[in-house]
């Protein structure tokens, strides 16, 4: 991946062997591989010893989860936060773990609208709990500092999984939770 970056500098006419580039191949390499690392994690593995039995019947929500991630498209960024419910089955997760799951999927080459159902039906799929609601909002580094240039755009995706797709009262107490 080093011979790539260092391939890539040269190609934007840039001397890689400038002394501010000379470690650039290796740091951007080191970081392309941080920001990707999703792909090498296992959401049963992050998760395993973290589900726990529980009477809890209330929904339980985890909002603001802060979330970094790359556009497939362009490889650039894009920033923002997920925010996380569900309505427990006769099990809960310790709340770290749903942090880790945003994480897992995020740090993968991404659209938003995917990643909001990944984290979702990866809930659902380790919990099995009544329902699941997922939203995020991200603003988009491929639309702010390139194409049309627009600073104060936001992307808001939704997925919503059992109760919270079938159940308006669920959903909108979801969406009040989360405003």
């Amino acid at each position: 991946m080093e011979e790539i970056f260092k391939t890539l500098i040269k190609k934007i006419g840039e001397d890689p062997d400038r002394e501010g580039l000379v470690k650039t191949p290796h740091r951007a390499a080191k970081a392309f591989c941080f920001l990707t690392k999703g792909y090498k994690e296992d959401i049963h593995e992050i998760t395993n010893e973290a589900i726990f039995s529980s009477d809890a019947s209330d929904m339980v929500v985890v909002k603001s989860i802060e979330l970094y991630s790359l556009c497939e498209h362009h490889l650039l960024p894009f920033i923002g936060q997920c925010h996380v419910g569900y309505l427990p089955n006769g099990k809960v997760i310790g709340l770290s773990k749903i942090a880790r799951i945003v994480d897992v999927f995020a740090r993968r080459l991404q659209i938003q609208e995917n990643l909001t159902r990944q984290i979702a039906e990866a809930m659902m799929e380790i919990l099995q709990p009544l329902g699941v609601g997922v939203v995020i909002e991200s603003k988009h580094l491929c639309m702010m500092m390139r194409g049309v240039e627009k600073q104060n755009s936001l992307m808001k995706t939704s997925c919503m999984l059992g109760n919270f797709r079938d159940q308006q009262q669920t959903r909108t107490e979801f969406l009040h939770l989360i405003r």
